[in-house]
């Protein structure tokens, strides 16, 4: 009866580790965002950090998604969700939605937020931000304020000193 347990216990053992790395893959690609799976695809060079962001350390680039579950924007935020320091476009009115967040001051394109931006933020303490469709200016927030982009046509955003 010990052999007959042995057995069972050696091939049930088999079968978890033979399922196991099936059921981890399929749900760490169900963890990840449509969103962040878009931006990834879409700008090259970005690195997944978890299901709802992504980083492109050669831009100084972050796009978070919004989690249900996660809390509201942290203390240390300056403008709303956008970090300190930092100049943020959102897909949503008001700095809500999906944020894509640079530390550099540049001309940024907005292609990996996938929809409109509709709103920027400016957390730094001198300068200004604008959303820009080319080089047509739609919408401007200065230091530590923000705005909302009432045009869909957003390509880019551009940080000035």
């Amino acid at each position: 009866m010990k052999h007959f347990r042995i057995v069972v216990a050696a091939a049930a053992a088999a079968l978890i580790l033979a399922v196991t790395p099936a059921i981890a893959a399929s749900a760490s690609d169900a963890a990840i965002d449509p969103q962040i799976a878009y931006a990834l695809d879409a700008v090259p060079g970005g690195e997944l950090v978890d299901g709802h962001t992504a980083y492109w350390p050669d831009q100084g680039m972050t796009l978070t998604v919004p989690d249900a579950t996660a809390r509201s924007a942290s203390a240390a935020s300056a403008i709303g969700s956008c970090p300190h320091g930092s100049v943020c476009a959102f897909s949503a009115y008001n700095l809500s939605g999906t944020r894509l967040a640079w530390t550099s001051c540049a001309v940024h394109s907005t292609t990996a937020l996938g929809s409109p931006v509709r709103s920027i933020a400016d957390a730094r303490s001198t300068g200004y931000l604008q959303a820009r469709n080319g080089t047509t200016v739609l919408a401007t927030a200065i230091a530590q304020s923000w705005d909302n982009v009432t045009s869909t046509s957003t390509t880019n955003v551009r940080c000035v000193l």
